[in-house]
């Protein structure tokens, strides 16, 4: 079959992430929730902390007690009682009384204050108070991290230490997460050879295969390899068609461009129930890249258990409510119920996998996965929701919110950078600091040549409508570490 170029642009490619499946659900312990992506919305069941909680050593008071006070004119407050952190107190203090407390202590009934206790001088039963405090100053209220009913993580975020906390905080002690998503990895091409062989004149070793790997391993998924394939269309399309059964995603590296040679595109299409949806992308490095989509029987779909310890704690107790209120939207989308909802990628039950074909030369296989792939990935991995104040470009391809992959470093542009128009150009580069500037130095060379990649610390993006960027530019960095 002949096939040719049907070149489309980054943002058309990019629009085409939700029509891919999100794997199944699973649940795990909080000890094993780390880099882990949340697959149902969590509601607070309680208040956090719960009570009034003192965040320094001191004497709780009602505050009215002690307006006015100054160093000159100490307000005088007898002393009701002691709290250790951890007790809850047996009494409750009025006006003009207070309560020793440490840090972490539970505020008595009439306190709404704390004074540090730098600011006081015990006298027998009594204590100088020298500053004023407002209401809940020094105090953490019952309900100021969390209320009870608020949603206090999406599904879709990725579990970090601080989520993972407070999901302890509320005594979860399993979390509903997505499965890891498995990436079949096939290298192609007679020329290439594994790398604890010699390769002979006109041959390279197989490079591709393992930095392929390390990509998806650094992007939280699980890598499959399946060795090198020679220049056949019936064994390729084996392989492929055992690697889509198999896994979540497959990623065909070299073969993608239009030649007598390249059987990717013919064996990807080979597949059944797989379409070519994009064969080229206006990008340098790059261009022949293959996308297809095979719609796969969703008969393996895991169901979740409504009962079994900690469900309760995340709504998943079992009861009609419970199911009720999951079904049609988080589990629906998540591959428990067969909903076939706009952007859930599901579609009369079916489960719709991206296959890849990438380009041979490990520049631009590697570029390709930075740029293309990995919006994919995530959107299999369930990963829509982000937290987080870093830096970030929020027009960034595939960009939904804050996530360490949407993080861009600002840099001064050490020199003029050419770029053809109609296509956009990633250009590998250098972050080097200079009299307290970080600059950004292109590193120049053909996509073949892996030095440039292990030279740059990121890429520097050139829209498709831009001639060039001229030196001393601020222009934004697409990390690569």
């Amino acid at each position: 079959m002949n096939h040719f170029f049907k070149v489309k642009t980054l943002k058309q490619v990019i629009d085409l992430v939700p029509g891919f499946s999100p794997v199944n659900i699973e649940k795990v312990h909080l000890s094993k929730a780390l880099s882990r992506v949340l697959a149902t919305d969590i509601y607070a069941d309680q208040d956090i902390p719960g009570f009034r909680r003192s965040t320094m050593d001191g004497y709780a008071v009602h505050s009215s007690s002690t307006f006015g006070a100054s160093e000159s004119s100490p307000a005088w407050i007898t002393v009701a009682g002691a709290i250790a952190m951890g007790d809850v107190p047996d009494f409750s203090i009025e006006s003009g009384q207070s309560a020793k407390i440490s840090t972490g202590g539970m505020l008595p009934d009439g306190a709404d204050s704390v004074v540090m206790v730098e600011h006081t001088e015990s006298v027998d039963a009594t204590v100088e108070i020298y500053k004023s405090v407002a209401p809940l100053q020094n105090v953490i209220d019952s309900d100021e991290d969390f209320k009870k009913g608020e949603k206090i993580l999406e599904a879709g975020t990725l579990i970090r230490p601080q989520e993972a906390g407070l999901a302890a905080a509320l005594g979860i002690c399993e979390l509903p997460v997505y499965m890891i998503p498995r990436v079949g990895i096939i290298s192609t091409g007679d020329e290439v050879v594994p790398v604890d062989q010699a390769p002979p004149p006109g041959k390279i070793r197989d490079i591709n295969s393992h930095t392929l790997a390390s990509l998806v391993i650094q992007a939280g998924a699980q890598p499959v390899q399946y060795g090198i394939i020679r220049d056949s269309e019936k064994q390729l399309s084996e392989v492929c068609a055992r690697a889509l059964d198999e896994t979540d995603m497959v990623l065909v590296s070299g073969g993608s461009s239009v030649g007598t040679r390249d059987f990717t595109v013919d064996a990807i299409s080979s597949l059944k129930d797989t379409r070519i949806l994009v064969h080229g992308i206006s990008i340098s490095p790059g261009k022949p890249t293959i996308l297809a989509k095979s719609a796969i029987a969703r008969s393996d779909i895991a169901k979740p258990a409504l009962d079994g310890s900690c469900s309760a704690e995340f709504g998943l107790d079992g009861s009609d409510s419970a199911k009720s209120s999951l079904a049609g939207s988080d589990l629906a989308e998540s591959g428990f119920v067969d909903s076939g909802s706009a952007g859930s990628g599901l579609v009369d039950g079916t489960r719709v996998k991206p296959v890849w074909g990438l380009p041979g030369h490990a520049v631009s296989a590697m570029v390709v996965f930075r740029i293309v792939v990995l919006p994919f990935l995530n959107q299999i991995k369930g990963l829509t929701s982000y937290y987080g104040t870093a830096h970030v470009d929020s027009t960034a391809h595939g960009a939904t919110g804050f996530s360490p992959h949407n993080i861009r470093i600002p840099a001064k542009l050490a020199r003029n950078v050419a770029s053809a128009q109609g296509r956009t150009d990633f250009i590998r580069v250098r972050l080097v600091r200079e009299k307290n500037e970080l600059l950004a130095v292109p590193v120049l060379g053909k996509s073949g040549l892996i030095r440039t990649m292990v030279m740059a610390d990121g890429l520097l993006e050139i829209g498709e409508n831009i001639e060039g960027l001229e030196k001393d530019q601020i222009v934004n960095i697409i990390p690569m570490f």
